[in-house]
């Protein structure tokens, strides 16, 4: 038996987690695991439809990956259950899907910061055709419009969750006549990348500006500062992925069609009060 995890990329650790999730669920089944990344290379999803065909899957998780709906078509022809974490888009499915809940941690990451004391603060956004990136942009500003804090676009600056749009993004804040006292980066990665472009203009985080990250990667307890950020449950959201796909290839219909798993704060070093003006 087979489960094949599709990836868009897997130059992400965040990646990792996720495999490592779905390999300890597909492990104690006894199901081997094939990681695949289609890259939105043109023809990548057609000839990795052949190879499935050819190795007889037994189910398909994809991940924030969009596939064309013909092969979702094609997929159910074959009769192989289909399962999508963290959709990108409106999945053109009625496949069940697994998520984080990104719109509670985009407010609690901002309710965080203005708790603080902080009012004005940065959001480098992550790509907008992902519905996780659109829900943490919601719960940034809904927070915002809870305190009664008004929301200036200048602010909202664009980023796709990698480290150079995170050091793009936060110069650019930077280089506003009134830059913001804190950033929110809707990842990790771009936190990083944000305290970065700080450290190259002899800033320092927290006294001169908070940042907080979303997505709780490994690596981030050994940043400097460590870093104030959303967890999201990456391997846990692989382990019920891999859950609902078996059941699916043994007809058992999944509890709920959509899953979401709770995000958490997880204060660190990285987020203080404004500095006195």
């Amino acid at each position: 038996a087979l489960l094949d995890l599709v990836f868009n990329d897997l130059d992400s650790p965040w990646a990792v987690e996720i495999i490592r999730g779905v390999e300890e669920v597909a492990h104690e089944a006894e199901v081997g695991t094939v990681v695949s990344a289609n890259h939105d290379r043109v023809g990548a999803a057609r000839q990795w439809m052949t190879n499935l065909r050819a190795r007889a899957s037994d189910g398909v998780i994809l991940v924030t990956s969009v596939l064309e709906p013909g092969l979702h078509d094609e997929l159910r022809r074959l009769g192989v259950p289909l399962v999508v974490i963290d959709p990108a888009g409106s999945p053109a499915t009625d496949a069940p899907t697994v998520g984080a809940t990104n719109w509670a941690g985009g407010m609690a990451a901002t309710g965080h910061l203005l708790g603080l004391g902080h009012r004005r603060i940065g959001f480098i956004e992550g790509p907008p055709r992902l519905l996780c990136s659109r829900a943490r942009l919601d719960g940034y500003r809904a927070a915002l419009d809870v305190a009664g804090v008004p929301v200036e676009d200048e602010l909202v600056v664009p980023g796709d969750f990698y480290h150079e749009s995170g050091f793009t993004g936060c110069n650019r804040l930077l280089d506003l006549s009134d830059p913001p006292t804190a950033v929110f980066a809707a990842s990790d990665q771009m936190a990083l990348g944000a305290i970065e472009a700080l450290r190259r203009r002899g800033l320092r985080v927290p006294e001169d500006m908070s940042v907080v990250g979303f997505d709780d990667l490994p690596e981030v307890r050994w940043s400097a500062p460590p870093l104030t950020t959303v967890r999201q449950p990456l391997s846990d959201m692989g382990k019920l992925a891999a859950r609902a796909v078996l059941d699916l290839a043994r007809d058992v219909a999944p509890a709920s069609p959509r899953i979401e798993l709770a995000t958490e704060l997880v204060v660190r070093a990285s987020t203080g009060a404004p500095r006195e003006v």
